[in-house]
């Protein structure tokens, strides 16, 4: 049954300082599952490194023959070493997983300063041009997959959920965090209080969500959830295909001097069409931050009044003098004991 009452702004200016205070004190880790892969990928770079670097330190003459340099220049070893240090340094900071990102971006550097080496060795006299085409080939992939891997690791540091837009919105909402984590882990509740959500219909482990967006467009996609901890936290993300990709997750955390509970939505989406997409929606009233904060408010009214409260002029139509819901004051009273 869905239920109405008129709203007072001030009644939800006081829950929203305290979700903003609630984001403020919440803590994004820096391991996701978007992540795990891109990761694995610095290591990989970082075993890479080490290697290159450690065959340049030890064996620069075969290095030299090997790209078609002049093995026999005491200048050509110096070089090798030098950029085999170089190699190294990379190599030990991608391993330490210590911000990867600026690691990645000193490789992408190196990969420049190689390239640039190639172009002066090539100028010189008894340097075979094939190998040197061939190494400077291999140069430029290295350039591509260690720029992709740098892009990559930065936005995942900027935005751990991953790609695309990033939303965080908080509430407090007096009820115990157990009772609001099994409304919220019935994903058909959803749809009560998410009013971009038309339904959600759990299949098991996965669920099928249909949603609205601007200009009635309708998006679906299915979903699976990756971490349940009843009480603290669900996380999820979508299967492939979906016509909105996106991930995210809601902790549940018990509110300073006993005020209830605290729930934070940081949530990560791609919206369709891109970044016009993402313009598009806030153009026609769907900024994500403002849709999620009032998504929050209308959760925190479901719980603790038993109803959606909505401003009187949304429930009829014309000029009329304000007036309640069909909600009587008694079945108010009810739900809120």
């Amino acid at each position: 049954m869905e239920l109405t009452q008129t709203t007072d702004q001030n009644m939800s200016r006081a829950p929203r300082q305290r979700g903003q205070r609630a984001l403020e004190r919440a803590r994004i880790p820096h391991q996701q599952a978007r992540t795990g892969s891109l990761e694995g990928r610095a290591l990989g770079l970082g075993w890479f490194s080490i290697g290159l670097g450690l065959a340049q330190l030890i064996a620069p003459r075969q290095m030299a023959r090997l790209i078609g340099a002049d093995e026999d220049d005491p200048s050509t070893w110096a070089t090798l070493r030098a950029v085999g240090v170089r190699e190294l340094t990379c190599g030990v900071g991608l391993l330490s997983e210590r911000n990867p990102a600026a690691w990645a971006w000193a490789r992408v550097a190196g990969d420049v300063m190689d390239l640039a080496l190639l172009g002066r060795t090539w100028q010189n006299n008894g340097v075979s041009q094939e190998k040197m085409l061939s190494v400077g080939g291999s140069v430029v992939g290295c350039v591509v997959v260690d720029t992709q891997t740098a892009i990559a690791l930065t936005r995942a540091r900027t935005n751990p959920l991953g790609d695309g837009v990033l939303v965080r919105q908080g509430v407090t909402i007096h009820r115990p965090a157990g009772e609001v984590y099994a409304f919220y882990r019935d994903l058909e509740n959803l749809p009560r209080f998410m009013a971009h959500l038309e339904s959600v219909e759990e299949r098991g482990s996965t669920s099928h969500w249909c949603a609205r967006g601007p200009l009635g467009a309708k998006f679906e996609w299915d979903a699976e959830i990756f971490e349940d901890r009843p009480g603290e936290r669900i996380a999820w993300r979508s299967l492939p295909g979906a016509d909105v990709p996106n991930q995210g997750r809601v902790d549940f955390r018990p509110a300073p001097g006993g005020r209830g509970t605290e729930v934070v939505v940081e949530l990560s989406y791609e919206p369709p069409v891109g970044a016009v997409g993402a313009t598009l929606a806030k153009l026609f009233g769907r900024e994500p931050a403002q849709e999620i904060s009032a998504d929050l408010r209308r959760l925190k009214q479901v719980l603790e009044t038993g109803e959606t409260i909505q401003s009187d002029a949304s429930i009829h139509r014309g000029m009329h003098p304000a007036r309640p819901s069909s909600l009587s004051a008694a079945r108010r009273q009810e739900v809120r004991s």
